[in-house]
């Protein structure tokens, strides 16, 4: 990252240990860069949402209030302008490709080396899209696969936590409690993702999502009864 400023980079990730050996690692590579640490996604969006300036976010695909890619398209919908690089223990071809076309500008495995880390993370910072050797983003890509990332992208934050949560199985009661909104509200925002996803109940819509989501995200059967409820 070029400028005055050190860059601010905020490490989101639910082990402790990996937190510790990242920050370790860019105090190395990147003298003087403000480190701020999350170990859940409740932890990240309060910090962003409490005025944390971040020029990057390590975002981790597997920890406390995230199913796969949806703490990812939460991000990208509240903070567009904000830069996310996905660190995760699964770097299977396909996920990574996933995590690029649902935004992010890298990939990192957490099996690299700390000199390694540096320079991915620095990649970012300059503006680069960064991902390890031998993936291919271009392949794996059909237009169907396209247009339901296209479609998922659409979706507010509030209805990627819904949908998150009707992957689950969460009857609509149980989402209004956790998200502290009526139930009319989380019907409202039900009727809205089948709307956007083009699909006629909310149980396609968990299959749907479902059919593209990273490891980590294994949605649940829903009940009859939750699969009718709207």
């Amino acid at each position: 990252m070029s400028g005055e400023r050190a860059a601010a980079i905020l490490i989101a990730d639910d082990h402790p240990l990996f937190r510790g050996a990242l920050r370790q690692a860019l105090v190395s590579a990147l003298p003087g860069a403000a480190l701020s640490e999350a170990g859940s996604f409740d932890e990240v969006t309060g910090l962003l949402s409490g005025g944390l300036e971040a020029d990057l976010i390590l975002l981790d695909l597997s920890m406390p209030g995230v199913q796969g890619f949806s703490g990812l398209l939460v991000l990208r919908a509240d903070y567009p302008q904000v830069p996310v690089m996905v660190v995760s223990a699964h770097d299977d071809p396909g996920v990574v490709r996933r995590c690029i076309e649902f935004g992010a500008l890298g990939f990192m495995p957490k099996t690299l080396d700390a000199g390694q880390m540096a320079v991915a993370v620095q990649s970012v910072l300059d503006g680069q899209i960064w991902v390890p050797a031998g993936i291919d983003l271009s392949s794996g890509h059909d237009s169907e696969t396209a247009g339901t990332i296209k479609r998922l992208m659409s979706l507010t934050p509030q209805q990627v936590r819904v949908l998150m949560m009707l992957s689950e199985g969460l009857l609509n009661k149980q989402v209004a409690y956790e998200l502290g909104v009526s139930e009319a509200t989380v019907k409202a925002h039900v009727s809205a993702i089948l709307q956007k996803l083009g699909v006629d109940s909310r149980t396609q819509a968990v299959i749907l999502a479902s059919k593209i989501a990273a490891t980590g995200w294994s949605p649940s059967e829903p009940s009859s009864q939750n699969s009718t409820a709207a």
